[in-house]
């Protein structure tokens, strides 16, 4: 049976902020991201030969708890919480899956970083890349205005040049301008959840019917 990343019957993605009479100091407000599976290893990524603490998330729980994330707050409080039909044999498991949830997202957050380090050196050469064109075409069109005084076809040459130079600057500038802020955010985004908080909370067996 497919897993179900999905809020269990009467529960849903919420929010709990602590309330009281009095006004003590404003604190970010705890949410909670509610998960249910069957079995616990239906979080996990069943090829991943890793040991069950460093293991993958499945694909699907992770774009479901990452897409939950980042419709909440940015200053919310994070609380994962599993709600689990059947407990595994082995208790050890329900030990390790917050440090296995939190290391998991602590190594997309690093593969993210690495990936945008990558993006800002393309950057950089694309940048030197342009510059040099756009720098050579302005040149060619310097050195040729005398020739081009009278020439209606070295007018069109000349613009010609100087709309290939900025050209040549569209990726770098497209690379500076808007390509690595939403990287950026999503970083900051799978930090938040390399630390968050996981919380089992088993299914009750319904009871039996008298």
């Amino acid at each position: 049976m497919a897993p179900a990343f999905a809020s269990p019957p009467g529960l849903a993605l919420s929010s709990g902020a602590m309330s009281s009479h009095s006004h003590p100091p404003k604190q970010s407000r705890l949410v909670h991201i509610q998960v249910h599976v069957d079995v616990i290893d239906q979080l996990f990524n069943s090829i991943d030969p890793a040991p069950f603490h460093v293991r993958e998330l499945d694909a699907d729980a992770h774009a479901y708890i990452v897409h939950s994330a980042k419709a909440l707050p940015r200053d919310a409080r994070m609380e994962l919480v599993l709600h689990i039909d059947s407990l595994p044999a082995d208790e050890s498991k329900l030990s390790t899956v917050s440090q296995a949830i939190q290391t998991h997202f602590s190594g997309k957050a690093v593969a993210e970083r690495i990936e945008l380090q990558d993006l800002f050196a393309r950057g950089r050469i694309s940048l030197l890349i342009g510059l040099s064109i756009l720098s050579l075409s302005i040149g060619l069109v310097e050195i040729s205005k005398s020739w081009a005084a009278d020439n209606h076809w070295l007018q069109i040459l000349q613009q010609s040049l100087l709309i290939g130079g900025w050209v040549a600057m569209w990726r770098p500038m497209e690379i500076f301008l808007y390509d690595w802020w939403p990287m950026a955010a999503h970083i900051r985004l799978l930090r938040r959840l390399a630390t968050i908080k996981v919380h089992i909370a088993p299914q009750p067996k319904p009871s039996a019917s008298a």
